[in-house]
């Protein structure tokens, strides 16, 4: 056989595999119901099922399943699931098997395990038992609960927004004051299982004698009050006591209440903060006993003097009912509660709480030129602060938090709403330890007034800080990738996005953690690759889908926030790049996770809506909305300036219709089918008559993010589309590879250069620091990413709509991406990109099958690539072999090991394909 080789340079590739296990060992672990580990409040009544699975040998496939359930541990191990035996399922379907055994009843908590067989028909043993709890699956489960007040509701005000100053109430609204109730009851027998199902609107804080119940903030999540409420599961078994305890609860305002005060994005308010709570306690003897809210539990204002999502949270210590929350504190001066007259639908809250997910401290402290003690944390982030503090009675400090500086050093809330303030008053103990309740801010530094940090020198007597820390909150979804490269920058970069991306995941996906904290949904499905490498989304992208439905106008439009708490005007309200999160964002989960329920519930809804975009078509062409939102143009950044905004429009209604006809067959609509095709082929003729300049070989403008949309939807003729990645490869090299595109526009700009495979481009372009860019904000200070390109600091520095480059440093330099025709990454695709600089680089994903990683290095004698790939699902590797003009030399090398199978060669890389395991490959220069 004649040998091919290029400038006398032998590539040899050369696999490194571990030997498979003379026995077979293997075992299922990390069992999942409904998305989560061990969910308390399932609602529905056919939960699914998934699991991982660890083998020690290659390519193990999954063929045959068993599911056990029980209503009882005993009976699990005994061999009685008495609730539901699958028996065995021939399958290899490990993630959302469907329960199909019996009717599942309220509050309780089943047992269940799993066995699985490989392909050679072994079995592995049993896991071990895991539980799922189910939540009030009926109305009448509530029993004799009641929505519970403090004050009689007023004037209810729905969605205006604060520029908006015709239509603002002339007097104050909102003002209510805060809530604390409490409820003593007893408990005379030993318990065998107790669960409080609470909600508190707008958010609440739960005590049991004494304690606060879990570590969650802002429970319950944001939602559209008048539609429905979040309530929440907790298992408090081993909190109650015997004989005596007391329930305790306070409220603050969230965004069910705003009061018209200080700073307010919008002004909205459902009435008064209301509570309805129901504790189920079983007894070991079979009996039961329901404490519910009424109107016999008891009432006063808490010390919480001041409650605002958007302006802040006053705290008068000298209010303080010491040992209220106690078994035996005498509340006879407290009043009786009002029974409200509100009746939202309940939803079991199955998002992830917000929690305290880090402290920070403080790196540098010192006077501005008003007197006034500046705290830098050093980090721009989501959260609040906890203070510790001591002086005399009812003296006042405030602490202002900022995520910028005046240029005298005092904070600056200019971009950020203002004023934001915490106020706090001492109650005149030795140390005194607070820490805001129910609202957040977006900021690096604080401001106090009113008082000295300890050490220093204090002639006014003012309070002393004796400690200062700030407390990062974010959704505590649990992480799901890391990475990392020898290129310092790419790393900063990556922690630039990331803690935007912490400081944006809240009820919903914010904007930012400060002056809007809304949920613009264009951000769902552009940023949803990035955030999915990095956290588990899977539960918070069904809330967010589920946000846009409740959203859905009566017309079929989706508006551009959901929940939509006010509607905006100016092209704000409703625009096309951002209501299609709807259809896109569904499509997006359900090829992540593999969960197809949200498509199938939603799809007459998404049908909807494209009617709805029919209807402002003419001719198929959509021209109105926001665009490329904050592009970089000749003028300050807002609505897009390079690019026409029926271009963006027209792009993303037809690749609404594209994703329509796949989700139309995939739930077997033939005639939608048909119809969504014909669509799309109808839009794509009228785009490029509108906007294809066929003289010029140009799309409107000719910007990048023209360009770029064009070749990721496939709008563009074939003739034509080498055209189109040369005119966008000018743009950027004629400008220095800087970038131009917006919001809509530069997550397009990295998936066309990518697939085109000029991923050295998009590093050239993201290598800089003198361009506006990610490189150009850390040179200018960033922490986390900012609104604009530039770093401006008249906009947000919190904000996550642009970090579009965390998806290529994951699916480019790390590699990781499935095939296209992959679900839930059962088929995975290995393809690191080896660019610029970067000698190494590492990323893993833990995918529905398990962890995947990708490492690799750039050696002087060659290539090295580690790649692990989960049980139950397989890879394709592209190997870089630039040099090889005919694979075929290599064929024998390819084939000495079983675990491997050559697939050719593409795009002068070699294709292989492999089962799961641990594998080394080299290829040697």
């Amino acid at each position: 056989m004649k040998k091919k080789i290029q400038k006398i340079v032998f590539i040899f590739v050369w696999f490194i595999t571990a030997s498979a296990s003379a026995t077979p060992s293997f075992s299922v672990y990390d069992l999942m119901v409904e998305l989560a580990e061990r969910p308390i409040g399932i609602e529905t009544l056919e939960p699914h099922f998934s699991w991982k699975i660890y083998a020690q040998e290659r390519n193990f496939k999954q063929s045959a399943y068993r599911i056990c359930v029980a209503d009882s541990p005993v009976k699990l191990e005994n061999g009685d699931p008495n609730v539901w035996d699958s028996g065995k399922v021939l399958s290899d379907n490990s993630i959302f098997n469907p329960f199909k055994g019996k009717k599942l009843c309220s509050s309780t908590t089943y047992y269940w395990k799993v066995k699985v067989w490989n392909d050679k028909g072994e079995e592995s043993v049993w896991s071990r038992a895991n539980t799922f709890t189910t939540g009030l699956l009926n109305e009448s489960d509530w029993g004799t609960s009641s929505w519970i007040s403090m004050e009689a509701d007023q004037l209810k005000i729905k969605g205006i927004h604060y520029q908006n100053k015709d239509a603002l109430p002339a007097s104050k609204t909102g003002m209510y004051k805060m809530p604390q109730f409490r409820k003593e009851f007893q408990v005379k027998k030993n318990i065998q299982k107790a669960f409080i199902y609470i909600s508190g609107v707008g958010h609440f804080d739960l005590f049991l004698n004494g304690s606060k119940v879990g570590d969650h903030f802002l429970d319950a999540g944001w939602t559209l009050y008048d539609k429905e409420v979040f309530y929440v599961s907790f298992d408090v078994t081993d909190l109650l006591q015997k004989e005596d305890n007391v329930l305790g609860v306070m409220l603050g305002n969230g965004f069910y209440n705003m009061p018209q005060e200080r700073y307010f994005k919008l002004l909205v308010s459902y009435g008064s903060p209301k509570l309805k709570l129901i504790l189920k306690i079983t007894y070991n003897d079979g009996t039961s006993q329901e404490i519910v809210s009424d109107n016999s539990w008891k009432v006063t204002e808490s010390p919480i003097t001041y409650s605002s999502i958007y302006g802040g949270e006053d705290y008068d210590a000298t209010k303080q009912k010491q040992g209220w929350m106690q078994v035996g504190y005498d509340d006879e001066n407290w009043e009786n509660a009002l029974e409200a007259n509100y009746h939202p639908k309940m939803i079991s809250q199955q998002i992830e709480p917000l929690k305290v997910k880090e402290e920070i401290p403080v790196v540098r402290c010192y006077k501005n030129s008003k007197g006034n003690w500046i705290y830098d944390f050093g980090q721009n982030f989501s959260g609040i602060i906890r203070l510790h503090v001591s002086g005399r009675r009812f003296q006042k400090l405030s602490l202002v938090p900022a995520e910028l500086l005046n240029k005298n050093n005092t904070a600056n809330q200019t971009a950020s709403g203002h004023p934001f303030c915490y106020n706090y008053t001492l109650r005149g103990d030795s140390i005194e330890i607070w820490q805001p309740q129910f609202t957040y801010y977006g900021f690096r530094y604080v401001e106090v007034k009113g008082a000295v940090p300890a050490g220093e020198r204090n002639p006014r007597n003012l309070p002393v800080i004796t400690e200062l820390v700030g407390l990062h909150t974010s959704l505590s979804a649990s992480q799901s990738g890391t990475f990392f490269c020898s290129n310092p920058l790419f790393n900063k970069i990556h922690n630039l996005i990331d803690w935007a991306m912490r400081s944006n995941m809240a009820s919903v996906l914010t904007d930012c953690p400060h002056r809007e904290k809304l949920g613009w949904v264009e951000q769902a499905y552009l940023m949803q690759y990035s955030l999915q490498y990095r956290y588990n989304m899977s539960r918070m992208y069904n809330k967010i889908i589920k946000d846009m439905y409740l959203s859905q106008t009566e017309q079929g439009m989706i508006p551009s926030i959901a929940p939509e708490y006010v509607r905006f005007k100016d092209g704000f309200e409703d625009t096309p790049e951002w209501g299609s999160a709807f259809i896109i964002s569904s499509w997006y989960t359900y090829l992540w996770y593999g969960d197809d329920r949200s498509l199938k519930k939603y799809y007459p809804m998404m049908k909807k809506y494209m009617d709805y975009l029919a209807s402002r078509a003419n001719d198929n062409i959509i021209a109105y909305g926001l665009g490329d939102w904050f592009d970089i143009g000749p003028d300050v950044p807002g609505n897009s300036q390079l690019t026409s905004n029926g271009l963006t429009a027209t792009a993303t209604y037809y690749y609404n219709a594209t994703i329509m006809q796949k989700i139309a067959h995939l739930l077997v609509q033939p005639d939608d089918v048909e119809k969504y095709g014909r669509l799309a082929v109808e839009i794509k003729e009228s785009f490029n008559r509108s906007f294809f300049n066929s003289s010029t070989n140009t799309y409107d403008r000719n910007s990048q993010t023209a360009n770029s949309i064009v070749l990721f939807m496939g709008l563009a003729d074939e003739t034509y589309k080498q055209s189109i990645i040369n005119n966008l490869v000018c743009d950027i090299e004629k400008r220095n590879y800087s970038l131009t595109a917006g919001d809509i526009g530069y997550r397009y700009v990295l998936q066309a250069l990518e697939t085109n495979g000029l991923s050295e481009l998009i590093y050239k372009m993201n290598c800089k620091y003198n361009v506006p860019g990610y490189g150009w904000q850390l040179a200018h200070g960033a922490t986390a990413l900012t609104e604009s390109w530039q770093a401006f600091g008249f906009v947000s520095n919190n904000h996550f709509m642009l970090g579009h480059l965390m998806e290529w440093l994951y699916g480019g330099i790390g590699g990781i991406r499935q095939t296209e025709q992959s679900l839930a990454y059962k088929t995975i695709q290995i393809d690191p990109h080896v660019v610029g600089n970067i000698t190494s680089a590492s990323a893993s994903y833990e995918s529905p099958y398990g962890r995947i990683c990708s490492e690799w290095k750039k050696k002087q004698e060659g290539f090295e690539l580690k790649v692990s790939i989960p049980a139950n699902s397989e890879a394709v590797i592209l190997l870089p072999t630039r040099n090889i003009e005919n694979i075929t030399d290599y064929g024998v090398c390819l084939h000495l090991s079983k675990d491997i199978v050559f697939l050719g060669v593409e795009s002068n890389k070699t294709k292989i394909k492999i089962g799961s395991g641990n594998y080394l490959f080299f290829v040697k220069n």
